[in-house]
């Protein structure tokens, strides 16, 4: 199926956004699939601007810590830019704090994206993705208990907007993965994931794309340490590298 590479403004300063779409681009060449390059969570519109120009199929401008009205105004900038060159824009709805915030039912609530608002802002700003907030968070502590999605909120933005919708923080920080991480040593002592079947769930209401970094983050660690542990007289970078890639290839596959 078709795969979407999503490069964050932090990779981007960490290689280089040339370095990153031309790596992307080479490796897209050799598979027989079609492979989008996306602009994560952006948030200068300078980066924006280069996503664009170095040949990304498609951006994210953040502004949902922004006032309604000026996420509009952001909003539709970018979308002026990016659909000039053919680009698609995805832009984000709402605000969920991480699970370790101590805030109430009523607070929390107000983090969450309004089906009513939701409607406006696509409709105002013409993008083509949007990103709700329903109930998920970065990172590999999403929940103090048993994961939880806002379906009723999803059902309601679904069917106002009608647009793809996308689920960020995504991964499921699941028993194996953690398992074999912390087997080599990684302590990720009470990290909690979105579990596969609430987000099977979230497809079958009306979620069309699913952002996932933390698993391959963990997969990818648990791959460099169990070479490191195992074989601990390798210092070739490449057979180091390989475990850690075929660990992330089995969370992707």
């Amino acid at each position: 199926s078709p795969v979407i590479v999503g490069v964050s403004e932090s990779a981007i300063r960490y290689m280089g956004i040339k370095m990153a779409a031309g790596m992307v681009k080479t490796l897209a060449e050799a598979v027989p699939i079609s492979v989008g390059l996306h602009l994560d969570h952006g948030k200068k519109m300078e980066t924006i601007k280069e996503a664009v120009k170095n040949g990304f199929t498609s951006v994210m401008i953040d502004a949902s810590d922004r006032p309604f009205e000026e996420n509009v105004k952001i909003t539709k900038k970018v979308v002026e830019i990016a659909h000039s060159a053919g680009v698609s824009v995805e832009a984000e709805l709402g605000k969920l704090p991480g699970p370790e915030d101590d805030i109430s039912i009523e607070e929390r609530e107000a983090f969450l994206v309004n089906p009513e608002e939701a409607e406006k802002f696509v409709d105002q700003t013409g993008i083509d993705f949007l990103a709700p907030a329903i109930g998920t968070s970065h990172g590999a502590f999403k929940f103090k208990a048993k994961s939880k999605l806002d379906f009723e909120r999803l059902r309601l933005v679904k069917e106002k907007t009608q647009v793809p919708l996308v689920l960020h923080g995504a991964s499921s920080v699941n028993k194996k993965l953690l398992g074999a991480a912390e087997k080599y040593g990684l302590e990720l002592s009470g990290a909690r994931g979105l579990c596969s079947e609430v987000l099977k769930k979230a497809i079958k209401k009306g979620i069309n794309k699913v952002n996932t970094d933390t698993d391959l983050r963990i997969a990818f660690t648990a791959g460099i340490r169990s070479v490191l542990l195992q074989e601990p007289s390798v210092f070739d970078p490449r057979k180091i590298m390989g475990p850690a890639m075929d660990f992330m290839k089995d969370v992707v596959k």
